[in-house]
């Protein structure tokens, strides 16, 4: 649109071609929803963050839309959009603090030998069973059996801004060799209303993971780097005590769809997840 700064960073990597491209637009005060689904279409990335003002608490409003529709939280784009604010002069180090659609989310900004680093802090995460048939469901449509299953790290549906189902693969060449139908594995998502990703993950050590996370949303089918995710893995792990909190795991993202990054995940022993990762403008 005229006048309007679309910005373009990409999220958890130091590389302007690693980790996850999100889209940021730090004035959208003046942006109707079907402006702002518009830009996001127009961006083609997984999420545009629309910075749309400031609540009577100081926070700024935040609002995510994928090329498809809008979506409640975004990690990736948060860390985004706290990085612009900084790199724009809007904010020094110290704490931003966001009203998504899900609540207020503390985000640190900070600087390292890398460059500008933000973390943010999800609201209370909750873990519930994932159910027989949603498992059997998502095993047919990346066409893995049971049998290749972490059996200490059983399916969950993990939620720390959205729900995420967890299926964890013990053996890392099903987990590297899987493939899927993007428009078989949306409806699936769709239908049980899943608007965030499916996560696949394979444990490399006690404290640090590989992940392959599902989102198929226009030419997008994996999401290299999702901070949402991060947060619920996290949230994930303290509920099935595979750690022991306060606990620090590193999550490699994004080698399958060619941008790879890293999520560092703090797990406190109560209350948010610590996602935080490095940004740089694209």
């Amino acid at each position: 649109m005229p006048g309007l700064d679309i910005l373009r960073y990409a999220a958890f990597t130091t590389r302007s071609d690693g980790g996850n491209p999100a889209g940021v637009v730090l004035d959208a005060s003046t942006l109707d929803d079907a402006s702002m689904q518009r830009i996001a279409v127009e961006i083609d990335f997984s999420e545009t963050a629309f910075v749309t003002g400031v609540g009577d608490d100081g926070a700024l409003t935040i609002r995510y839309f994928s090329p498809i529709a809008e979506v409640p939280f975004c990690g990736h784009a948060t860390v985004a959009a706290a990085v612009a604010l900084a790199d724009a002069g809007r904010v020094s180090a110290g704490a931003i603090r966001f009203a998504t659609p899900v609540g207020v989310v503390v985000i640190q900004v900070s600087t390292d030998a890398a460059g500008t680093r933000a973390s943010f802090t999800s609201i209370e995460p909750s873990v519930s069973p994932l159910t027989e048939d949603d498992l059997a469901a998502i095993l047919d449509e990346i066409g893995l059996d049971a049998s290749v299953l972490d059996a200490e790290l059983p399916p969950r549906i993990a939620h720390a801004g959205n729900p995420h189902p967890v299926v964890v693969v013990a053996d890392r060449a099903a987990f590297d060799d899987f493939s899927f139908d993007a428009e078989r594995v949306r409806a699936l998502m769709d239908d049980r209303g899943w608007p965030a990703t499916i996560t696949v993950a394979h444990r490399l050590s006690p404290d640090r993971f590989v992940a392959r996370n599902l989102f198929p949303v226009g030419r997008i089918t994996e999401d290299p780097a999702t901070g949402s995710a991060g947060a619920s893995f996290g949230a994930y792990l303290r509920s099935l005590d595979a750690v022991t909190p306060p606990a620090r795991v590193v999550i490699e993202q994004g080698a399958h769809a060619g941008r790879p990054g890293e999520l560092t995940v703090d797990i406190p022993v109560t209350g948010g997840i610590v996602v935080s990762g490095n940004a740089v403008r694209i």
